[in-house]
C-alpha cells in the first residue's frame, strides 16, 4: 500500500520547462500516477496511446480539454475518463497553473 497527497504525488519529475513540470509516480506492477502542473496559458502536446486508458482529475485551476474532435470546459474537482486510442490535450485558458493528476495502466509511452 502506498499513501500520498493529491497535492504531492511524490515520485520522479519527468519533465520541467517553461510549458509544464510532470511528476510520475509507479504503484505495483502496472500503474503509474502522474501530477501535471500546466503554466498559465499553455497546452499540453496532446496524444493518443493504443492499449492504454487514462483517467484524468483536475486538482485546481480551469481551462479546457480535447478529447478526439471535443472541446469541453475543465476545473477543479473534474473527472475525465480518456478511452483507449482517444487523442487528448489539456489547454490552460487561465492566468493561473492549471493542476490535474492522470492514472494510467502500463508505462509512460507518452
Amino acid at each position: 500500500m502506498k499513501i500520498v497527497s493529491k497535492n504531492d504525488i511524490g515520485g520522479t519529475v519527468v519533465n520541467d520547462t517553461d510549458v509544464y513540470t510532470i511528476q510520475d509516480n509507479v504503484f505495483g506492477n502496472n500503474l503509474t500516477l502522474s501530477s501535471t502542473f500546466l503554466r498559465a496559458n499553455q497546452k499540453t502536446t496532446g496524444h493518443s496511446h493504443e492499449g492504454q486508458e487514462e483517467v484524468y482529475m483536475f486538482i485546481s485551476g480551469e481551462g479546457e480539454m480535447q478529447v478526439d474532435d471535443n472541446r469541453f470546459k475543465v476545473a477543479k474537482d473534474d473527472i475525465i475518463l480518456i478511452e483507449d486510442g482517444e487523442f487528448h490535450r489539456v489547454y490552460n485558458t487561465g492566468h493561473l497553473g492549471l493542476y490535474f493528476i492522470c492514472v494510467f495502466d502500463g508505462g509512460r509511452n507518452h
